[in-house]
């Protein structure tokens, strides 16, 4: 925070889910910790800080639960889709042969009876199961797994678990791609943090690492490649309200 006060400019790198807001059962009721959105329009404010979320999410999702934050930047699906604060959208194209696969996927989970649970996405399949009963769970995941462990062994393609869900999705972009590339535009000094609690976060704290600030945000610990630990939500908001102090100086 101190090297914030004196930096000419500085970039906050955000995930959603999990981080900003706590996971909800109905995905597009999972909305903001009260403060967070109030701390972000003030952060914005100032001039001095760029801000962005960098989400598994698709963008067209994050519109509705970020209200009245309409001009933010997202990197969305893990860094497929790119929405600067322009508005202009961006997304990479999949290889054909890998979006075949995705799609063999997609028919592979509705002959499973799973469909009721799969989010489609660009360039990824999600398996959700928060909030069901346990032995339901054990059903889902352990059916989820076995099917699509060989689609993620297909090359360009990868299985990941994250909180309450597995997605198969493409190797690359991730969420460190999406770092990448928004450090390739900053002055060295810039400085810059990211704020994630989820394992698809950890290729993004690995890329951070040598350049910024990369803080784990979860109610419990876990390893992680991130070098502090906050709790949610208070933690968390402290964190962002010394943000805005320090940039408002």
């Amino acid at each position: 925070m101190e090297q914030l006060v004196a930096a000419p400019a500085s970039v906050l790198l955000l995930d959603y889910d999990g981080t900003l807001a706590p996971f909800h059962t109905e995905r597009h009721l999972a909305y903001p910790y009260p403060q967070v959105v109030p701390l972000l329009e003030s952060i914005l404010k100032c001039a001095k800080s760029r801000i962005v979320i960098i989400t598994g999410r698709p963008i067209i999702e994050m519109g509705p639960l970020l209200s009245p934050l309409d001009n933010i930047e997202i990197w969305g699906s893990h860094g497929l889709e790119h929405r600067p604060a322009d508005g202009i959208y961006r997304q990479i194209m999949i290889a054909p042969e890998t979006a075949a696969v995705l799609s063999q996927a997609e028919s592979w989970l509705n002959a499973a009876g799973l469909a009721h649970r799969t989010e489609i996405k660009p360039g990824g399949i999600a398996v959700h199961w928060r909030g069901l009963p346990d032995a339901e769970v054990e059903r889902i995941q352990s059916s989820a797994q076995k099917g699509l462990s060989g689609f993620g062994e297909q090359p360009g393609l990868k299985l990941l678990k994250f909180e309450a869900g597995l997605e198969l999705r493409v190797t690359h972009p991730n969420k460190g791609d999406a770092i990448s590339s928004i450090l390739n535009g900053l002055d060295h000094k810039t400085r810059i943090a990211f704020l994630g609690d989820d394992l698809t976060d950890e290729d993004a704290f690995r890329v951070l690492n040598p350049h910024g600030l990369t803080v784990l945000v979860r109610p419990e610990y876990r390893e992680t490649n991130a070098q502090i630990w906050l709790r949610p939500p208070g933690e968390l908001v402290s964190f962002l309200d010394q943000w805005l102090k320090s940039v408002s100086m």
